[in-house]
């Protein structure tokens, strides 16, 4: 695909975004959580999501833009652990917790399908492929 390396660019990017969304609302406790921000109280904390986001957000960006093909076959590895770490999240924050169930609000969905987006990006590299003459 042409624009592939550019559009998981600007995913990634957008994906760091989203974890300044609002993610879940608790209306129990009267709380709205983020991406940045998920300690409920000493016995519950959900993270801070946005670490590794990040982390494998500045390996995917630089490996985009990396034209080998051994940076290509390791954003597959990244592009991977990341969509995996958006399902754990998704699940981790939306779930029901003693009969409450939050609401989940649009970032949370957002960081799962800009997962899946770049996930998809890093399978269709752009590289132009040698042909050798025997």
């Amino acid at each position: 695909m042409k624009y592939s390396q550019t559009i998981g660019i600007v995913a990634v990017l957008a994906l760091l975004t989203c974890c300044f969304l609002p993610w879940i609302e608790v209306s129990s406790l009267n709380k709205t959580f983020t991406g940045i921000n998920g300690k409920v109280n000493d016995n519950l904390n959900l993270g801070k999501p946005i670490l590794l986001h990040t982390f494998f957000g500045v390996f995917l960006i630089a490996f985009f833009a990396v034209k080998k093909i051994w940076a290509k076959r390791t954003n597959i590895f990244f592009g991977l652990i990341n969509f995996g770490w958006a399902i754990k999240n998704y699940i981790i924050f939306s779930m029901c917790r003693q009969g409450d169930c939050p609401k989940v609000l649009s970032g949370l969905y957002l960081t799962l399908i800009l997962s899946f987006i770049i996930q998809i990006m890093v399978l269709l590299p752009k590289l132009e492929v040698k042909q050798e003459l025997n």
